[in-house]
């Protein structure tokens, strides 16, 4: 045990934080947190009402990632703070989550206040993390390092969501008293996966910071002024900063469709066991699939299977706006599986080709911060629609408009790309 220990490298320690925190993407923000907030937390709230307010939450803690990443980023690279930043984001992450499994009944104040802080908890110390990566692999190495981190998320996301999933279908098999319990218990298993799994990041990856430190300040004002520096960059690639405009767009449907699903499927009055297995279904058509679609771009060219896939997308919101079967809810969790990481797979590599040689690591930490903040503006539209209509259909559709901006501003990068 201790020889295996010694001999985890810097590159598979830092991977694993992808399978640590991946847990909480999958089993909180996309699964289960919804199904209890309408259920359990908020269930005294009509159903328009909690969603309005879930929607705010995740909303709100993307705006407080936008304010708060130079601060973030300049304290990282100035100072050498990368894994301190990534441990005390992840602590408060975790300590978030676990908080959740004692939440009583009817408190959704509380809940969502947690909710929203692990989310943002969640998404800065992914900031840090990213960071870490040219510590860990050598230029050559990027990708590959880079691409196990994504599949030990994969992985271990649908790992543990499958067992609590388990849990909560048989909670007599557990020990547990019912379904209720079982979820409660989720959060905090999921918390102590996450911290759990971050610890081989913190023992194994070393970084070394600057030999004199500037003063924190002082690093903060460097951060700020490194982003506008890059902001002006990306004003001199107009290819680039559309691309980055429509990926904002595009990926904010993409999140807001695996963040507000569950949501959608209760309110429509499909049963929470269906919906589960639905989000199952996603996690393990995805992972075959994206390798299936890069085959595919490589037929019809990366930016025609970013259009394809927006078009199913589109075709899921219709849909989704109409059905009334968990079966129909199956299919679609089957068509979001078959598109949603070869959108994102293909998307990096369609910016990758517009970048100007020696601005890599610049440019990619701009069109990461815009994967981070994704489901900025969706959840909102949707809780907003949905609360103002009445109606959770009519709010699905809210959707559309990213995804048509985001096909525009694509179509736009391209054409600009061939010179028409």
């Amino acid at each position: 045990m201790s020889m295996t220990h010694r001999s985890l490298s810097p590159a598979t320690a830092w991977a694993l934080y992808d399978w640590a925190n991946s847990a909480f993407a999958t089993v909180v923000m996309a699964g289960f947190f919804p199904l209890f907030f309408k259920q359990y937390w908020a269930a005294g709230l009509p159903a328009e009402e909690s969603t309005f307010w879930l929607g705010l939450a995740t909303t709100l803690a993307s705006v407080a990632l936008i304010l708060m990443a130079p601060v973030i980023g300049g304290l990282a690279d100035a100072m050498g703070w990368r894994k301190r930043i990534l441990l005390h984001f992840s602590l408060l992450g975790i300590g978030a989550t676990i908080l959740l499994w004692r939440i009583p009944q009817g408190e959704w104040v509380w809940a969502l206040g947690l909710y929203g802080l692990a989310s943002l908890a969640f998404m800065a110390s992914n900031i840090a993390y990213d960071a870490l990566l040219p510590a860990v692999a050598r230029p050559e190495q990027l990708a590959s390092v880079s691409s196990r981190g994504f599949a030990l998320g994969y992985l271990g996301g649908g790992v543990m969501f499958a067992f609590c999933v388990g849990m909560t279908l048989w909670p007599d098999g557990f020990g547990l008293a019912d379904a209720a319990e079982a979820v409660s218990l989720s959060f905090l298993l999921t918390g102590l996966w996450w911290l759990l799994f971050s610890l081989p990041l913190m023992r194994h990856v070393r970084e070394d910071g600057p030999a004199t430190p500037p003063p924190w300040r002082q690093a903060v004002r460097g951060g700020m002024g490194q982003w506008r520096a890059s902001l002006r960059h990306m004003r001199a690639e107009p290819r680039a900063l559309t691309f980055l405009l429509a990926y904002w767009l595009y990926i904010d449907g993409v999140d807001t469709i695996i963040r507000m699903a569950v949501d959608y499927g209760l309110s429509i009055g499909l049963p929470s066991d269906g919906l589960i297995i639905a989000l199952l279904i996603v996690q393990f058509v995805g992972f075959p699939a994206t390798v299936l679609y890069g085959r595919m771009a490589e037929r019809i060219g990366i930016a025609r299977s970013i259009f394809a896939g927006l078009a199913v997308y589109v075709l899921i919101v219709f849909w989704a706006a109409q059905m009334d079967s968990t079966l129909e809810f199956y299919v679609l969790a089957v068509g979001v599986g078959l598109v949603q990481g070869g959108v994102q797979a293909m998307s990096r590599a369609y910016f990758a080709q517009l970048i100007p040689a020696g601005r890599e690591a610049e440019f990619f930490a701009f069109y990461n911060m815009l994967g981070k903040f994704a489901a900025l503006f969706g959840p909102i539209l949707v809780g907003g629609l949905t609360l103002v209509s009445g109606d959770h259909r009519i709010g699905m559709l809210a959707v559309l408009p990213l995804f048509a901006g985001g096909a525009w501003l694509l179509w736009r990068a391209e054409t600009r790309r061939h010179g028409k």
